[in-house]
């Protein structure tokens, strides 16, 4: 197995984005999980979506057991050169619009979660002593 380590550019890994052809990038290591997208406890989209960036965080944050990092093994293909990905990690990806905490869809369930029972209790009592008002 002494075997010299292809080497690949960001570029070129990012051409295997698809279902027939999908390469991912784990820790500067290049891998070819086509065989294993139906196989992906998580789906096929789950690795299709990890296509054409680095996706050792994404890999990292799902807590992957040792088994399936021990798999990584079967696929491995290269590794990546650093200096082509580099330009690739320092593009900031698109602001999303913030929502201020007390204006979001979540201020409108807690004040309605606030509210409802006042408003149930406000009503029951007021049917209470309008039909004790009556007797």
């Amino acid at each position: 197995m002494g075997g010299e380590r292809k080497i690949y550019t960001f570029a070129e890994v990012s051409e295997h984005n698809n279902s027939k052809d999908c390469w991912l990038i784990i820790d500067g290591k290049i891998y070819d999980v086509t065989k294993f997208l139906e196989d992906h406890p998580g789906g096929d989209d789950v690795l299709l979506t990890a296509t054409g960036k680095d996706a050792t965080d994404d890999f990292e944050d799902v807590g992957h057991s040792q088994s399936a990092r021990d798999m990584l093994k079967d696929f491995y293909v290269g590794d990546i050169d650093p200096a082509t990905i580099q330009a690739k990690v320092q593009q900031t990806p698109p602001k999303q619009p913030q929502i201020p905490q007390d204006k979001g869809p979540g201020f409108m369930i807690k004040m309605l979660q606030f509210l409802l029972p006042l408003i149930i209790l406000g009503v029951a009592l007021s049917i209470r002593l309008y039909t004790n008002k009556s007797t």
